[in-house]
């Protein structure tokens, strides 16, 4: 009504309002009324976006290669990009132009620029093998180009991913490396049965090895049992002899202590033998009945047996004595 009209954005878009010539508002996501007649809406998508590329070039050997990949990028300066295309939208928010086919064109130009030196020194075979190269071409001659950084992006990433040869230049390839693969393989049926037989050689040599190995091992062992036999004999020779030895050393040890022993005993003896003597000396002149007496033993039963003794030594003098054995039963009693 009265050409007043409402218009809203998603987060990812930057939305510039010109009116009457003049920036009105601009920033992501924006959602305004504005009078139609005198208003211009840019809208400048800042999402990533993923584009795929496809061209041909020729290499040093004048063969067409096709490359084929893919260039990530985003809007980082969408006013700078706003005043180089036209990003204009209706009341729909529809593009009245498709100046984003404009952009995608400007990139993969510069990359097939960036591309071009490389592929025209190099020969069709290291051209197919490069893919890794031509990414890496392609990634510095976008940051670099002048161009791209007119428009206000960011190249994010690259990837080659393919680089193919003409499709008879192809098969011409395909035959050649099939032949070469072939001969490859025949060598290789060779190198594998020479390579068999010489293992089978190393095989034979390793088992002689280790048989001879075996021999000297038991060869070594029966040695080592030999000198340990020998050995243990000679130990056991000498055990024998320190046994003997010590033997010998006990037993004259025990002469030794024998031999004093005797001698301490006959000097005991003879001690002894020296003081009885001396002790007894002066009472061998005495007669025994003077030392009995001088022994003063008050015992009947001593006294009796002293007198039976003089009875038996004067019994020639004696004619009867009779002795009862109420006599004797009465003392023994006592």
């Amino acid at each position: 009504m009265l050409g007043i009209r409402h218009i809203k954005f998603d987060s990812m878009t930057y939305v510039i309002h010109y009116s009457s010539g003049k920036v009105s508002k601009e920033g992501r996501g924006l959602s305004f009324f504005y009078f139609a007649p005198s208003s211009s809406i840019a809208a400048i998508p800042l999402g990533s976006n993923d584009l795929p590329f496809i061209f041909t070039d020729v290499t040093s050997d004048y063969q067409s290669v096709t490359i084929q990949g893919q260039i990530s990028y985003k809007v980082i300066q969408p006013k700078v990009l706003a005043d180089v295309l036209d990003f204009t939208v209706n009341e729909k928010g529809e593009y009245k132009k498709n100046d984003i086919e404009k952009l995608n064109q400007r990139i993969i130009n510069e990359a097939q620029t960036s591309t071009a030196s490389f592929i025209h020194g190099a020969g069709l075979k290291d051209a197919l093998r490069a893919a890794k190269i031509l990414e890496q071409k392609i990634k510095e001659g976008l940051s670099g180009s002048q161009a791209v950084g007119m428009l206000g992006i960011e190249i994010l990433g690259t990837s080659v991913l393919a680089v193919r040869a003409a499709p008879e230049m192809t098969r011409a390839l395909e035959t050649q490396t099939r032949e070469k693969l072939q001969q490859e393989a025949d060598h290789a049926i060779y190198e594998r049965r020479n390579f068999a037989v010489e293992q089978e050689r190393r095989i034979k040599e390793s088992e002689l090895n280790t048989e001879i190995a075996v021999e000297e091992k038991k060869k070594q062992i029966a040695e080592k049992q030999m000198e340990s036999n020998v050995q243990k004999s000679e130990n056991d020779r000498k055990l024998r002899e320190m046994q003997i030895e010590a033997d010998i050393s006990i037993e004259n040890q025990k002469r030794q202590l024998i031999e004093l022993q005797t001698t301490n005993k006959k000097q005991e003896a003879e001690t002894q033998g020296f003081v009885i003597e001396t002790t007894l000396k002066p009472y061998r002149e005495i007669d025994w009945r003077t030392l009995v007496a001088l022994n003063n033993n008050p015992d009947p039963k001593f006294n009796i047996a002293l007198a039976f003794r003089l009875l038996a030594e004067n019994a020639e003098k004696i004619g009867n004595v009779n002795i009862s054995p109420e006599l004797l039963e009465t003392i023994l009693k006592r």
